[in-house]
């Protein structure tokens, strides 16, 4: 029976990233893409609650939503694909999603939905903005998708995938990682409007890495394509031990 892949993104229909994947995926099978009509980047898992959602069908099989990555994956599949699909495939982004990237990242957000639909997910990064060749990256995350179809993992769980941006052939190899450790400049300009109204324009852009060994961070630097498991219960089970100590309940 074929597989139906379900692929989405957080750049927008229109993205070369997206269409990278989209057409290397089909080597896994039949392959929908709905995807958010406009850019959505740094979006996370936000769903559409205070509009409707419209959705134009541009071919068969093919799908533009005003909404969300997630709000994608919601239509898709409530409505669109009459059922679940098989696989989640969320990129190839402009950008790297690594450490605590994933938090912010549509994306991420979007493999995050599949995974708590227990579809297996997948999302794909490029690390980089400029010159971009989603070519590497979108054979890689299929490489990992159509492992991930063969083996399996438990629920609940779904990959993240980061490459970095050079030639296929120097691609030093691909390999399991955690998350780094990494910040942003908090930069926060207040400007005018030209009719003379301020706003703030948050363009903290600067990235602080904590050069920690093996991590996705410093080995994607390094040359390799990570593969992060991402859970999506995020509950820190030690830290209830250390709060059954607390006096939380007195009155």
């Amino acid at each position: 029976m074929t597989s139906r892949i379900l692929v989405t993104n957080d750049d927008g229909y229109d993205s070369e990233g997206l269409w990278a994947l989209a057409d290397r995926a089909q080597e896994l099978g039949e392959v929908w893409v709905v995807a958010p009509a406009h850019e959505s980047s740094a979006i996370a898992h936000a769903v559409t609650l205070t509009r409707p959602l419209r959705v134009k069908q541009v071919e068969s099989r093919r799908f533009k939503v005003d909404g969300t990555p997630t709000d994608c994956v919601f239509v898709a599949v409530g409505e669109l694909m009459a059922g679940r699909p098989d696989l989640v495939l969320s990129g190839v982004n402009r950008g790297g999603n690594l450490a605590v990237d994933v938090t912010y990242s549509g994306t991420v957000g979007a493999a995050f939905e599949g995974a708590l639909r227990g579809i297996p997910s997948v999302a794909v990064s490029l690390d980089a903005f400029v010159d971009c060749d989603f070519g590497p990256a979108a054979e890689i995350g299929v490489r990992v998708a159509g492992e991930l179809l063969d083996r399996g993992l438990p629920e609940g769980i779904f990959l993240n995938v980061n490459v970095p941006p050079v030639a296929a052939d120097r691609i030093r190899g691909v390999i399991p990682a955690p998350l780094g450790h990494r910040r942003y400049s908090e930069d926060l300009q207040t400007r005018e409007d030209p009719r003379g109204n301020p706003y703030l324009w948050i363009s903290g852009t600067d990235v602080i890495d904590r050069p920690i060994d093996g991590t996705d961070c410093i080995e994607v630097r390094r040359g390799y394509a990570t593969v992060t498991p991402i859970r999506v219960d995020w509950t820190d089970r030690p830290s209830l031990d250390r709060l059954a100590d607390w006096e939380l309940d007195r009155a």
